[in-house]
């Protein structure tokens, strides 16, 4: 019996592994991984495999990347943890002084929490509370977009419209205004996400005129819905949105966990649109998956709506136990530092635009491809029965989940999100890494929808 079977067996008399059927695991056990270095990971028989959607998004500047690696070893010798109610230390005040400098302008009031669907949870209730605290009492609910996903606690799933997610939650979720969510694919205008003028603002318009005068915030997953198969909206949308929020006295939250720290090419996807959310969540990029971390930031505005006296009784009185954990704040910094220092994202842009270019050489004429999206590194193909009619491949035949596994064989790790494969890898890999990919994915659905 090899490393791999002993590992996996002993993992599956215990582990409850995310997102899982466990049931797929008796014919496709987990694969147990003993190390990484760069773009790369490897099982504990040695096979290499790509991991080219940086396990869930997170790593950014590779796996075992030295000098986050020194930061983190660095720390560990000074403190490992501290209560943050009352304290501090100098390493997540470095970090507040290194997120300012590449926030959206204004947002300067950071509350740490430890992983993204908190970061929600905080942002969600700060709005709410904010409301409260400042004559708006009747605003007590929450709009968001169909096919969002927000995170996987109670109120993150409520402010999602994902089923597969959250529809058994239903009746202990709370209840918000769902918005129709852009499809530039499927557009019932007729139109592309190049040639619009967002003419589905209109839902948007409706809802905020209907419900506008009771909601606290809309919070978004800004250009790219991730979960819902790498949805890709333009930037317009956002400038409107945030011109209705500004009308209608609604708070815009921006969900930046998947989207920032260079994913689609700027710093945060917001940046595309110029705008400035009044709370926006980030994670996973920030401590290149090294250590659980995430913020709600905000602007000094609401940061004094909690500001007084003990017995105002106005404190946000929101906690986790490992908020502002030196360890995470270490890695953090040190990851802010290459980005800057390296100009890792202007020195992707060349490279994006490379990708996209071979996506649409290798992917154009194939049958089965409906759509190529892209926005900086990340490239989603959205495959089809048929282009002519964009009818997507019934979920039951698990096309997505098939290719998956035929990538795995020859060492790509691409997880699918249903019938959209995609590539959104360390923003440090290589275009000869992403050429080998490339070949390995189409190789993949071939074999699945061709053979």
């Amino acid at each position: 019996m090899n490393k791999s079977k002993k590992c996996a067996e002993k993992d599956l008399a215990h582990i409850w592994h995310p997102a899982s059927q466990m049931k797929d695991y008796e014919d496709f056990p987990p694969i147990v991984i003993d190390h990484a270095k760069g773009v790369h990971l490897y099982d504990v028989d040695g096979k290499e495999y790509t991991d080219i959607i940086s396990s869930w998004w997170c790593n950014i500047l590779g796996h075992c990347n030295e000098e986050v690696s020194q930061a983190l070893k660095d720390q560990l010798d000074e403190l490992d943890h501290v209560l943050f109610a009352n304290f501090s230390h100098k390493t997540i005040i470095e970090l507040s002084e290194r997120l300012i400098k590449v926030m959206p302008k204004g947002l300067n009031r950071f509350s740490f929490v430890d992983n993204g669907s908190a970061s929600v949870e905080c942002a969600l209730k700060m709005a709410f509370q904010y409301c409260a605290q400042t004559g708006r009492a009747q605003k007590k609910r929450f709009m968001c977009f169909t096919d969002a996903y927000h995170g996987e606690t109670l109120g993150a799933l409520s402010v999602g419209a994902l089923d597969e997610y959250s529809s058994v939650f239903e009746p202990i979720m709370i209840d918000t205004i769902k918005i129709e969510a852009p499809d530039c694919y499927r557009c019932p205008y007729g139109k592309t996400r190049n040639d619009c003028d967002c003419q589905c603002f209109e839902h948007a318009e409706r809802a905020f005129e209907e419900h506008g005068h009771e909601t606290c915030a809309m919070i978004i997953e800004p250009l790219i819905q991730g979960s819902a198969g790498m949805k890709i909206y333009p930037p317009l949308y956002l400038k409107k949105l945030r011109e209705l929020c500004d009308k209608h006295d609604v708070l815009l939250i921006a969900d930046e966990i998947a989207t920032g720290f260079g994913r689609t090419g700027k710093f945060f996807a917001v940046d595309h649109a110029n705008i400035t959310p009044d709370i926006m969540c980030v994670s996973k990029g920030l401590t290149n998956g090294y250590m659980a971390m995430a913020v709600a930031c905000t602007t000094d505005e609401i940061y004094n709506a909690f500001y007084g006296d003990y017995e105002d009784n106005i404190a946000f009185m929101h906690s986790h136990t490992y908020a502002g954990n030196p360890l995470a704040a270490s890695v953090a910094n040190a990851t802010l530092k290459i980005m800057e220092r390296d100009r890792i994202i202007e020195n992707n842009q060349e490279k994006a635009i490379w990708l996209n270019k071979r996506f649409h050489n290798t992917f154009d004429e194939h049958p089965n491809v409906g759509e190529i999206r892209q926005m900086g590194l990340i490239n989603a193909i959205e495959l089809v029965e048929d282009k002519e009619s964009k009818k997507g491949f019934d979920s039951s035949l698990r096309i997505g989940y098939k290719i998956y596994r035929e990538a795995l064989k020859d060492g790509l790790m691409l997880r699918p999100l249903g019938n959209v494969m995609y590539f959104n890898p360390p923003l440090v890999i290589t275009k000869e890494e992403l050429d080998e990919s490339l070949a390995i994915c189409k190789k993949a659905i071939d074999k699945v929808l061709l053979d």
